[in-house]
């Protein structure tokens, strides 16, 4: 069984995202904020890993540098409402994420994009 880490503020969509992920037969550790989310990469190496942009105590660009520096190999898949106004998608891109969506999204899509990833 795979390990997914997801990394968002937002409850809703945190939970909607762990049971969609659970549904499909992955492990999925959850962080509610940027430090939450570095604790657990510190703790385990999670297959994927899913983080919002807009995260408290930490950005998602930090999350994302963290984790290419601790596990370059590991797919991360970056949610955010914000679009590319400030050019942090690029950013995160330019760092090496795997895949984009943009929120609102389809929780089975989300799903989709992280099987092909992983599986």
């Amino acid at each position: 069984m795979k390990d997914i880490l997801v990394i968002e503020d937002d409850q809703l969509i945190l939970k909607m995202v762990e049971f969609r992920l659970k549904k499909e037969g992955f492990n999925v550790c959850i962080a509610e904020d940027g430090n939450k989310g570095v604790e657990a990469l510190e703790a385990s190496q999670p297959d994927l890993i899913i983080t919002d942009i807009m995260v408290p105590y930490k950005s998602g660009i930090e999350i994302i540098e963290y984790a290419k520096n601790k596990y370059p190999e590991c797919p991360i898949i970056v949610l955010s409402a914000l679009g590319d106004e400030e050019g942090t998608v690029m950013e995160a891109f330019n760092m090496g994420v795997a895949d984009f969506v943009p929120k609102p999204f389809n929780p089975n899509e989300l799903a989709i994009r992280v099987k092909r990833l992983i599986n």
